[in-house]
């Protein structure tokens, strides 16, 4: 299922991190319950992170495509717009992406926000090679 590219961020990092808005794969990825575990590896999972789209699949149908080039893409240490091509190249690097879904996006980074018990779903998510 396409999901618009106004519905994602991506950001940047030595392991990037994909946020998810209302995303129909919401409920099918794990439930984040304890804020200070470790994220996940989402088992069954894969990212196929390239230029200009982005395919996160999951066991069965579950899966989006998200049209990566017009999505936004946040640098590794501030808030202005990045490269899609440095996203995927840390993805590579890191061998996957922590990918979160929530119910909309937050107007900040904000990892308490994001972590908060029974309503992000999401974890690591291993590249395909």
């Amino acid at each position: 299922m396409l999901l618009p590219a106004e519905k994602t961020l991506f950001v940047r990092g030595a392991t990037p991190l994909l946020l998810l808005a209302g995303a129909p794969v919401h409920d099918a990825l794990p439930r984040l319950t304890d804020p200070g575990e470790t994220l996940p590896r989402c088992e069954g999972w894969s990212i196929v992170p390239r230029l200009t789209l982005c395919v996160v699949d999951g066991p069965g149908d579950h899966g989006v495509l998200i049209p990566a080039l017009a999505a936004p893409v946040m640098g590794t240490t501030d808030t202005e717009p990045g490269e899609m091509a440095d996203w995927c190249e840390d993805a590579e690097r890191a061998g996957g992406a922590v990918v979160l879904s929530l119910d909309h996006l937050p107007p900040t980074l904000d990892w308490p926000t994001f972590l908060t018990p029974g309503t992000t779903h999401g974890g690591f998510v291993p590249a395909l090679p």
